[in-house]
């Protein structure tokens, strides 16, 4: 087992970190007074960005982009954890691995733009009555010549009001349960296509998350991703690497950068003649958080190493999204608490990501339904499934 880092995973690491620090935390602050980043700004830090060869690491070299292997990707995205969202969606971009799916034409409409930054995705599946249990969505798509008509709603989609197209899911086979659930490509100018209001939310200041509708959009054979029927299946192949990624991986960041400002303040603030370092039950605080974030990084870097072995993960990635979302939620209570009535204030950023914090155990499958999947496969497969030969 090899611990060590390349130098040029060292460089890499080194350098997102310092585009972040100087580029993209300044901004904070405007972000979460505002509502929202600046377009001017969004697109001043996408052109650095890209200048740098940061924009859409995850993507193969195949498709234009970085080509970084799982485990690279994962200790990037974990760097992610250090500023707001909205920010890391501008600089660095989402290009979502279910779009690797295109076909040869629909990646010179959809996939390649992505890539290159001329236009931006966002994934449409989840329903007021659909959010854990996505296969009970209601959004339809009938039938029409060769196409489809595609009627229904979405809502929770990040970043909505900023993306211009979506991959949206539909029941295509209301007999066929979770196999009869598509994927299509659908432009945010389609006919049909509404926008609805921004659902303003706890924290991720500045990351819009709205309704969409559809009403009777007209869709053709090319808005078709993958084959019809396969939509649930293509979700789970695909999107387990957004969990380790924007959930798990950047839940480790967010939860490293709160133990260094805990850290630095528990040695700078005086009680009783004393930094509060001092205090026992304060060094508790910060000893289980370092013991946790580091427990929860390795399980991290195993998923992204089965990954990269050709394995198949998902056994791990719910475990690392349990443990990593968590972990993130007991940190920045933590920190709240050291930091004291400082960390109750809008004044320093503990506040903040305090309720950024919280969404980590919701969306992308909820803790109790990834601790659902973990038993199920351990009961199935037995404890043996976790052994490292």
């Amino acid at each position: 087992m090899e611990f060590g880092l390349s130098e040029e995973q060292k460089l890499l690491l080194e350098s997102v970190r310092d585009f972040i620090v100087k580029e993209l935390q300044p901004l904070e602050e405007q972000v979460e007074t505002k509502g929202y980043l600046e377009p001017a700004q969004a697109k001043a830090i996408f052109e650095k960005s890209k200048a740098l060869g940061f924009y859409a690491m995850n993507v193969p070299e195949e498709f234009g982009g970085g080509g970084l292997s799982a485990l690279d990707t994962i200790m990037t995205e974990e760097q992610f954890g250090h500023t707001s969202d909205i920010l890391i969606r501008r600089a660095f971009g989402n290009v979502y691995e279910v779009l690797f799916k295109c076909t040869a034409a629909q990646c010179q409409r959809w996939l390649l733009p992505c890539v290159q930054g001329a236009r931006t995705c966002s994934i449409a599946i989840t329903e007021p009555g659909a959010g854990s249990d996505d296969a009970a969505i209601k959004t339809r798509a009938v039938k029409a010549g060769d196409g489809w008509r595609l009627s229904g709603g979405k809502h929770f989609i990040s970043d909505g009001l900023y993306s211009d197209f979506f991959v949206v899911s539909a029941v295509t086979d209301p007999n066929a349960g979770s196999r009869g659930i598509s994927l299509f490509l659908v432009d945010k100018d389609s006919p049909g296509f509404t926008v609805g209001r921004n659902q303003l939310m706890m924290g991720q200041v500045g990351t819009s998350c709205v309704e969409i509708f559809f009403d009777d959009i007209q869709l053709s054979p090319e808005n078709l991703l993958g084959q019809e029927g396969q939509g649930r299946k293509l979700v789970l192949e695909t999107l387990g690497r957004v969990r380790l990624g924007q959930v798990g991986a950047r839940a480790v960041g967010k939860s490293a950068k709160l133990l260094e400002l805990m850290t630095n303040y528990a040695n700078e603030r005086k009680q009783f003649g004393q930094a509060i370092g001092q205090f026992q039950l304060i060094q508790q605080m910060i000893a289980d958080s370092a013991i946790e974030i580091n427990a929860a990084r390795y399980l991290l870097y195993r998923a992204a190493w089965e990954i990269d072995q050709g394995r198949d993960a998902r056994e791990w990635i719910p475990m690392v999204k349990v443990h990593a979302a968590e972990t993130l939620g007991r940190v920045a209570d933590r920190a709240v608490q050291v930091f004291g009535g400082m960390g109750w204030c809008k004044d320093l950023p503990i506040e903040r990501l305090y309720r950024d914090a919280r969404i980590y155990r919701i969306y992308d499958g909820t803790s109790e339904i990834h601790r659902t999947v973990v038993a199920r496969e351990v009961l199935k497969k037995g404890a043996a499934l976790f052994d490292v030969i």
